[in-house]
Formats: C-alpha cells, structure tokens, sequence
C-alpha cells in the first residue's frame, strides 16, 4: 500500500495576509526613522567579524538588547559562551493565540536561525560607513546578514502588533557561521530537534527562497619532497612543488559541473628559493557537491592523490564542513507553505539551489524541515558593493510573518 501524502500546511487567508503586509508596508523605512532601519543600522554599525572575540561580545549584547526592546522580554532565554569565538544566543518566545504571548497554542517551536559573525575586518566601518541611498543601504554585512537578523525580530512583532497568533519561536544567533559554524553546529542541532520547522534568515537574492544547498567541503593537502641543489644534485631531489602540480591537476579532472560539483585550489605554498627542489609545498581546496555520492567520490579522489616521483608523499587534511542541502518531503511541505503565503503578500517564490552552505545544511542532513534566505534581498555578500533592496524588506517581513503565522496553523481570524 503506497503511503499518502502528507497532509499541506495551511496557508493564511488572503485578507490576514494582507493586513500582516499592509501593517509592514506602513512602518517608517526612512533613514533615521525609529524602526527597522535604525535597528539595521545599530546591529551594522557594531562591527563583528569572526575572529575578534570582544566585537563579537558587544553584538551579541546589542542583538539581546534589540530582542528586549521590539519584543519584550524572551520567556526564556541562554546564552552560550564561548572562550573563543561568539556566543551563542537562544532566546525564546512562548506561541500565543492572540499574538501577545499569553495564551499558549498546541502549534509547536519555529526555530529562527541567523549568524551575527562576518567576514568584514575591525575598522571597516569606517571608511565604509551604513549609508543608505534612494534605492539600497549599504554597509560591512547589511546583506549577509544582519538584515536577516532584524527581519526576523520584525516578523514576530508584526504578529504580535496586530494580535495574531504565533508559534513559539526560538531564535538562534550565532557568531562563527563564516568560519564554518564548529562551535555553534552542536546547539543549533540540539535546538532544532524539538522545532516542527526552522527558518533561516540568510539572504535570499530574489524574491525566493533557498530549499536546497551544496554540501562544502574544506581540504588541505600537503605535500613532502626531498630538498636538494637544483644546479648541483637536481636527481637527489624529490619536488614537493612539482607533487602539488599533479595533485592539483588531479583535483581539477575531478570536478563535474554537470553533476553540481566543483573544485577549486584556492591557494598554494611551498618551496624555498628558486634554485632549491623544494622540499614541502601545500594548497587549500574548496569543493562544492549536490549529492552524497559526489561527497563519497570526492573523498575516494582525495584518498588517492598522488605524486608521479614515488619519492613524494602525500597528506590530504581538512573535511566536509556542510553536507549537501537537500529538500526532503517535509522541506517540499515547508517551501508549499511559504510559496503560498509569498503569492498571498506579492507573488509566487523562485525556489533557489544554490553552492553556498549554510547553517541550513545541518538541520537538513538530519531529516528536519528548513527553509534557508528567508533573509534581505539584495547582493554582493563579502564584497564591497554589498547592499540590501530596501523596497523590498516590508515583503521580506511580511513572508517570514506570513510563514510563522500558518505554522501556528492559522488560516483565518478566528483564533
């Protein structure tokens, strides 16, 4: 006997659709406003990039302060220190029938996932300053992510404003996303376990949203030779600069875009001076898969690299930082959801598959509903020109409104 489908999730009736996004639409979006762009400009302006540990500290102090502030006190809220990198913030707001956290629904925990962290150094903001233009704001991480990260404070409080019903939301932030997320992976597993669906508020790019993502893998390989005068001995040596060659040409035969996998060798060192076989080399390899039987292959590669002078030995380090992203049927349930309540506030979604990781990619690998760039629209993450749409934040809000308002299982006014 086949098994049915699942059962969809009720998208919201078109007219509370459109008073969640008439009441986003009408909020001030002017620069210096009291609203959402001041909020934006505050989480910008407080520089936080991965690795300086006491920037980070004061934007996860902001962040907590901006959660106090548009929604009140979380019913409960833990901070994860880290000695090193950023903490960790899980605060969580308890579902409620009438939106103001009250009364509790049997609807379930939406976790809101978003990383504070970027790859932006201390000092750039200023000479590169939040600014704000006719059509787009611009500043060190306004696309990836902090926008993302006011959007979801601004989602819940829409509902709450109008007194509409939410689920329990759980938000997570935190601060090592761009490094590869090592100390936060093991939290943000734990606190999407108990979650019937988790969002996360990377950028979207277009009016879509991501339900899928390459897996990343991040490699080091070394190579050992045996050093020698290269006018004098040139045969007692064994090039370590000359292993990498082959094994960079062996990595590069081993991408296969039609399959969505790529490599790159991003960086290579080695050698000591011109007229020395060099006797150590090493590169950096990034590689993107769609699928786990890429990954599988991939790794059967890596274990193979070799040099053609036997002499040279080989060491390959480093892991599969992501697993792949891949839309299972409760992510297809999630995404049916958000497609509607997007045609609802503006039209149908773009759904995107994209080769960039995120933290999406551990809750999917464990079988659990994500959506990922629920975030800002906009472009040029980790680039100069990044900037967000500002014409389209209110729908951005709206959307992520929209879908924590059917997950509470909402469809009409009567709750």
């Amino acid at each position: 006997m086949s098994e049915s489908a699942p059962t969809p999730l009720p998208v919201p009736e078109p007219a509370v659709l459109a008073r969640v996004t008439a009441w986003c639409r009408e909020q001030r979006y002017e620069n210096g406003s009291d609203g959402y762009l001041a909020d934006l400009r505050r989480l910008v302006e407080q520089e936080s990039p991965s690795d300086d540990k006491p920037l980070l500290d004061a934007t996860a102090d902001l962040i907590q302060e901006l959660l106090a502030e548009r929604l009140g006190e979380p019913s409960r809220t833990v901070r994860h220190r880290h000695s090193e990198g950023g903490d960790v913030i899980e605060a969580e707001y308890r579902g409620s029938a009438d939106g103001t956290g009250g009364s509790t629904l049997p609807c379930g925990t939406v976790t809101v996932v978003g990383h504070y962290d970027t790859v932006w150094p201390a000092g750039t903001a200023a000479d590169w300053p939040f600014t704000v233009g006719e059509k787009t704001a611009s500043g060190p991480g306004v696309f990836d992510m902090k926008a993302g990260l006011a959007q979801g404070i601004w989602a819940l409080r829409a509902l709450r404003a109008l007194g509409l019903p939410h689920p329990t939301v759980r938000f997570v932030f935190n601060g090592d996303e761009e490094t590869g997320s090592v100390l936060s992976r093991p939290l943000i597993e734990r606190a999407t376990e108990d979650a019937a669906a988790t969002l996360v508020l990377e950028p979207g790019g277009t009016w879509g949203i991501k339900s899928g993502r390459k897996g990343v893998g991040i490699f080091s390989v070394t190579v050992t030779g045996l050093e020698a005068h290269a006018g004098l001995d040139p045969a007692k040596g064994a090039s370590a600069v000359h292993g990498v060659a082959d094994v960079v040409r062996s990595l590069v035969d081993a991408a296969d875009l039609e399959h969505g996998t790529s490599v790159n060798v991003g960086r290579i060192s080695g050698g000591t001076a011109r007229n020395v076989i060099a006797g150590e080399a090493s590169c950096l390899v990034d590689v993107r898969v769609s699928s786990h039987e890429e990954a599988e292959r991939i790794d059967r590669v890596l274990a193979g690299l070799t040099a053609r002078d036997p002499r040279v030995a080989v060491t390959v380090g480093g892991g599969w930082n992501r697993p792949p992203m891949l839309p299972g049927a409760g992510g297809r349930r999630l995404f049916a959801l958000a497609n509607g309540v997007a045609a609802g506030v503006r039209g149908p979604l773009e759904e995107l598959f994209v080769g960039g990781g995120s933290d999406a990619n551990f809750v999917a690998a464990l079988g659990r509903p994500v959506l990922c760039g629920m975030g800002a629209t906009g472009d040029g993450a980790h680039a100069r020109h990044e900037h967000i749409l500002l014409a389209d934040i209110p729908d951005r809000i709206a959307l992520t409104a929209g879908t924590l308002l059917g997950l509470a299982g909402a469809t009409g006014t009567d709750h």
